[in-house]
Parts: structure tokens; sequence; C-alpha cells
């Protein structure tokens, strides 16, 4: 008897690996593997997901009204024209889905997000990787391998896991060099993040282009991870298609409730950016005094860092050797990165105390 057989291009996903929270000995140490928020979540966006308890037994709304409503008063925005899903992971997975299929092929840069991969050969559409420039995006490079069969550039923006950052005009001459019929989808899990006025301009091209799609998520500024609440957008046209293949319910009511309320807690959100931009920038700093033992510090704009190690401790051992200390970060062989450690911007104690980690492996 001959078993269903599934469709030869699923076979062909390298499944997603997530962030480890536990050592190869079971020990639970200092999580710095996944890029949550080290500061919690915000106390207003907490006490709403409690008072939801109370309606467990309905459906959520699967229009969700007032999410919409709250994102389009927070970013001057069409509340018709968002879509929402469980996390940006299910938004990115829509867009290839509404726009992409067998024959066709998707864009992404080298040392792009795993999930780009994945639902790109979901959908049976093929892969085109776009070399980098030391680690970042190269807009020549994206345009570069456009070919009559592109249907979709996936580009994140700060990206991940380089935490590499494109300007606004960058972002701007890859949207001017794309043909019309090409969705571009810039990602933005980590906007928030972004110093000073730096922001890209994708909200605004997604506004009037009718071929961007701006993608976010309250998983990390927010600290909501666990609630898996993404949201995407773009004109009219994008989101009615990806709508029809969006699931029904994909986002709860606790987690509506605890996302618009942390929406609008601003203390939390600006406590969590100073916080984080403090210790990136001193984390980077003492990465870079151990130049001469080999190790980077890959410019970030995200709440984590990438470390490269291009001298005699290698990656995998200051992996182990963090671990060790009671440190999880991210080893990233999988993802074409296997000199490489991507570590999240901790608590003031989990920064200081893997650095030392660092130090001491490094013979510093």
């Amino acid at each position: 008897m001959t078993a269903p057989a599934p469709k030869p291009w699923i076979m062909g996903i390298a499944p997603y690996i997530p962030g480890r929270s536990t050592t190869d000995d079971g020990r639970k140490v200092a999580k710095l593997s996944s890029n949550e928020n080290p500061l919690g979540t915000s106390p207003a966006g907490r006490e709403a997901f409690t008072s939801a308890a109370g309606r467990l037994e309905r459906y959520p709304d699967a229009s969700a009204t007032e999410l919409r409503e709250a994102l389009a008063e927070r970013h001057e925005l069409d509340p018709a024209r968002i879509i929402y899903g469980n996390g940006s992971d299910e938004v990115l997975h829509l867009a290839a889905g509404a726009f992409a299929g067998p024959g066709d092929e998707v864009i992404y840069v080298r040392y792009g997000f795993a999930v780009y991969e994945i639902a790109t050969r979901r959908v049976g559409a093929t892969p085109v990787i776009a070399p980098d420039k030391d680690y970042a995006t190269d807009v020549d490079a994206i345009l570069a391998a456009v070919t009559e069969r592109t249907k979709v550039v996936f580009v994140a923006n700060p990206n991940n896991p380089t935490g590499t950052y494109s300007t606004r005009e960058e972002i701007a001459r890859l949207h001017a060099g794309l043909r019309e019929d090409i969705l571009l989808v810039l990602d933005h899990a980590y906007a928030e993040y972004i110093e000073g006025d730096a922001e890209d301009g994708g909200m605004a091209l997604a506004a009037r282009a009718s071929n961007v799609l701006v993608t976010r998520t309250f998983s990390k500024m927010y600290g909501l991870a666990a609630e898996r609440i993404g949201w995407g957008y773009a004109a009219a046209p994008i989101i009615e298609a990806m709508h029809r293949i969006r699931l029904p319910f994909s986002i709860t009511i606790a987690g509506t409730a605890a996302a618009i309320a942390a929406l609008n807690d601003r203390a939390f959100v600006e406590h969590t950016r100073e916080h984080n931009a403090r210790w990136r920038a001193w984390f980077s700093e003492e990465v870079g005094k151990l130049g001469n033992a080999g190790l980077r510090a890959v410019p970030s704009q995200a709440n984590f860092v990438l470390v490269l190690f291009e001298g005699k401790l290698t990656a995998e051992a200051a992996y182990k050797g963090l671990m060790n200390a009671g440190y999880i970060v991210r080893w990233l062989p999988g993802q074409g990165l296997p000199h490489g450690l991507r570590i999240t911007i901790g608590t003031e104690d989990e920064t200081r105390g893997v650095m030392a980690a660092l130090r001491e492996l490094a013979g510093a």
C-alpha cells in the first residue's frame, strides 16, 4: 500500500528551529537566544490580558476591529488596510501564499530571516538568495537577482539575524528598481528599536504604493511573544488577497486586549528602547575590544548583536562555553553563519555577565 506523498517542495523545507531555553543538561539559564524583551511585558498589557480571562468561551473578533483601529490611530493609517495574524510570521506566509507559487521566484538576502525560505518553499516557489554586503542588505544584488519570474522580495529592516539596517534612501531605491507586479515585503519586526529618526520610510511607501507590504509584531518591543500578535499594512488589493487565505481566528481575545494596552503604554516602550540602546552600544563596544582575539560585532539597530568569531576561538566553542557559564545564545550554522553567535541584549546583569564570559573564553 502506497502512503500519501507530500509535495516535493514541502520535503525541501528545513523546519524552523527556535532559540533554545535550556542547556544540554536541562538547566534553565539566562536565555539570550530569541530576542525577547528582557524587561518583560507592559504592566498595562499584562493587566488587560488578565482581565480578558472572563471571556474564554467566546471566539475572538474575526475582523480584529479594535486592534486595527488602535494601530491606525497610533500610526496614522487606514484601518481597512491593516491585516493581522498569528505573529508577523503568519503575515509573511500569507504574502507568499497569495502572490507566489510553483514556477515563481522569491528573493531574500543572504543571512535573512529563516521564515522567508520556509514561506517560499511552502507554496512551491523557488528561493533566490541575493548576496550580502558585509552581512548587510545589498540593494544592487537584489535588483540584479530579479527575473521575469520574480513575484516577491523579502527584506527585514533591521535584518535578522545580522541586525544591519538599510536607510530610507536605499529602501526607496530598491522599490523604484522593482517592477510594479513584484511585491516588496518590508519586515519591521525590530523597527521600534531604531535609534533617532532613522526609520526607513517603509510605512509611507506602503501607504502610497500598490506593491509594498510592511509587517510588524508585538513579540519584541512590546514583550508579547507568547501571544503571537502580528500585523501588516499595504494597499487594499494586497490586503484583500491575503484575507482570503488568513485563518479566521488567528489572534486571541486576551492577546488582542494585551496588544492594545501595550501599544498605548508609551512609558514602557520608551524605557525598553532606552535600555536596549544603552546596553547594545556598551556590548558592541566591549566586543570591539576583543578584536585581537578575532571577535567582531556587526553594527546593529535591533535588540541583539551578531558577534563574529574570526580567530582562534570558534563560534561553536564560544556557544558551548557560554552555555556552561549560564547563558544560552543563538549559534547559526543552519543560516550560513557557523562563525557567528546572535546574542540578545538582556538585562544589565545578563549583558554584563555574558560579556564577562566572552572575555574569559577569548582569554582577555
